[in-house]
């Protein structure tokens, strides 16, 4: 395995040859990732394979470990959100390829040049594992249910006023 990682690789040359790839790449590097943290300190750590599979699909596989600092929804504090991701990538000339796709394999659509950036790769899939709503699953849980009390109850009936209506009519 190779410890650098080219900016940009011939995905069709890296699936013949069957190179793979792993090292660390710094938070800092990752400019659209960088948007969603709080800030940009600590590393990736990734492994990218290529190579064929049984039925002679060409695949990138990636394997990533990091931890994002986020900022808990919660409790507006900086935590580390662990990531682990093991991703298939099923390699497509056209879209129409989409289909003969194996199930468990995502499509990656390549130009006809072949040309592919790992490093975006690698930052794709980070940005889609950013929660929507960060919670720090150490933090303290927010009490969800608050009992009314009996005023607040009877403001909250649309029925109240109506029934206030027929009393005085009634009496």
């Amino acid at each position: 395995m190779s410890a650098s990682l080219p900016e940009v690789l011939d995905a069709w040359r890296m699936v013949a040859a069957r190179r793979a790839f792993e090292g660390r790449l710094p938070l800092a590097s990752m400019g659209r990732l960088r948007d969603s943290l709080v800030d940009a300190q600590g590393e990736v750590a990734y492994s990218i394979e290529f190579g064929t599979d049984a039925l002679q699909v060409p695949y990138v596989e990636l394997q990533i470990e990091a931890a994002l600092p986020l900022e808990c929804q919660r409790s507006l504090q900086r935590y580390l959100e662990p990531v682990r991701i093991v991703q298939r990538l099923g390699l497509i000339r056209n879209e129409e390829d989409e289909a003969g796709l194996p199930p468990g394999y995502e499509p990656l659509l390549i130009a006809g040049h072949g040309e592919l950036r790992p490093v975006e790769l690698i930052e794709d899939e980070l940005i889609l594992a950013v929660p929507v709503v960060p919670v720090n699953p150490e933090s303290a849980s927010v009490q969800s249910d608050w009992p009314a009390d009996e005023e607040e109850k009877a403001q909250a009936s649309p029925f109240a006023a109506l029934a206030a209506l027929k009393d005085r009519k009634g009496n």
